[in-house]
């Protein structure tokens, strides 16, 4: 990372005085959360650091509490025989996480990789939006971490406090006990929380220019010449084909994992040897839900980005339909031309939408637009439909796009394995 990486975030670092993009954005908490998975590597002795933190809590201490603390004589409550499936699920995400966090960070920057050296070019409303999401983004990290990190040391807790004679012990009982318990939750905390961050930082991409989506949909309710439509509306599509590219071997090495990590849990849990029961498979339960819930905010994100940017051609097809309605094309030749004059096709006083829409289809919706007939001729509104309906926007990996169908799919399959674990998980433990 550059010496100002992390500094690159506070709005007085801009170059640009004129550019007024971050100001009143308070980063602290962004900052914290940053500096307290050592991602900051602008020298040699935070890089260091950075890796030691990484080797110690999503490689080591793992491996200690495998081979040292699976307590294979415990009795059936203190067993834990899928402890190898949790730690090498959350291991490798921990690892896909950090991996993809340092060369995003070393290779742009956080401030030029969040899209925060770009925010100079868009409209206070996208810049007010997007500073909101950022002041959002620490809290939506506790709100999906801390819920399941109240559970999983719940858990640890009884599991030290009921079995201390059954359970393997250095020196002094209870300080290795604590010391223990505390290297496994510390492990738990920095491994799931490595890789809600990595969807976070997804999410807050997107988010980005899903703004920009919204405001750039306003062209068409005013005067505007096709070929500022077209040019706002290649920078998007670069800044997509952008986000696509960084992102692309992450999105696919969750998916891949999540769902063999999922496919395994249900086969091991499925075997007519296998007692289930919720002291066994309970933490087993709470890491599928951590993983399977990054997916979903990295997979939510991708496709409602898709969805707006694909509305674009939607909204622009109604455009051109109302302006060929309110024209008039001029008769060649003989018969003379007579102006008349046409009602614009703004929209009716009937409120078109229903109220319980979640406004996740405000781009295409059934409002008429207002028209400005002689400011762009036929041909080039067509030539720009045109334009849009074969120059689809939208996440893509590795050449797929990443749309609602797809979504419906995966969806589909992941919970399915997901809530068969949970019920697994809670008929036995009623």
């Amino acid at each position: 990372m550059e010496n100002e990486a992390i500094q690159n975030l506070l709005p007085q670092s801009r170059p640009n005085p004129d550019c007024r993009t971050q100001e009143g954005i308070e980063l602290k908490s962004f900052r914290l959360g940053l500096d307290w998975f050592c991602l900051d590597q602008s020298s040699l002795w935070k890089v260091g650091l950075s890796w030691s933190l990484f080797f110690v809590l999503a490689i080591g201490s793992p491996i200690v509490s495998h081979f040292l603390l699976l307590c294979s004589d415990c009795d059936k409550q203190h067993q834990r025989p899928y402890d190898a499936l949790v730690q090498l699920s959350l291991s490798s995400f921990a690892a896909i996480s950090f991996v993809s966090l340092s060369s995003w960070a070393r290779k742009y920057g956080i401030r030029k990789f969040l899209f925060l050296d770009k925010l100079c070019d868009v409209s206070d409303k996208v810049r007010r939006g997007y500073a909101e999401e950022l002041q959002k983004s620490m809290k939506l990290l506790c709100v999906f971490v801390l819920p399941c990190f109240a559970l999983e040391s719940a858990y640890r807790i009884w599991w030290y406090a009921t079995g201390p004679s059954q359970i393997p012990y250095f020196g002094n009982m209870i300080a290795s006990d604590i010391i223990a318990c505390a290297l496994q939750l510390g492990s738990w905390l920095y491994r799931t929380s490595i890789f809600i961050l990595a969807c976070i930082f997804y999410q807050l991409t997107c988010h980005l220019q899903i703004l920009r989506l919204e405001d750039f949909a306003q062209v068409f309710q005013k005067e505007t010449e096709v070929s500022s439509i077209l040019a706002e509306h290649l920078r998007i599509r670069r800044n997509l084909r952008i986000i696509s590219h960084r992102f692309r071997l992450f999105l696919l090495s969750s998916l891949v994992l999540v769902t063999a990590s999922q496919f395994f849990a249900l086969l091991l849990t499925t075997r007519t040897t296998t007692t289930v029961n919720i002291y066994e498979i309970g933490e087993l339960a709470l890491c599928s839900i951590s993983l399977v819930t990054g997916l979903f905010i990295c997979l939510k994100s991708a496709t409602k980005i898709t969805h707006r940017a694909q509305a674009i051609t939607s909204l622009a097809a109604k455009w051109h339909v109302c302006a060929t309605i309110n024209t008039f094309d001029e008769v060649d030749g003989e018969t003379p031309t007579t102006q008349i004059a046409s009602p614009r096709m703004y929209p009716p006083e009937v409120d078109w939408e229903s109220d319980e829409e979640d406004g996740s289809d405000d781009l295409d919706n059934t409002k008429l637009v207002p028209i400005f007939a002689h400011t762009v001729s036929f041909q080039k509104r067509q030539a720009l439909v045109n334009y849009l309906e074969h120059n689809r926007a939208g996440i893509t990996v590795y050449g797929f796009m990443v749309d609602r169908t797809g979504i419906h799919t995966i969806f589909g399959i992941e919970l399915a394995l997901l809530l068969w674990l949970l019920n697994k998980t809670i008929v036995n433990l009623t």
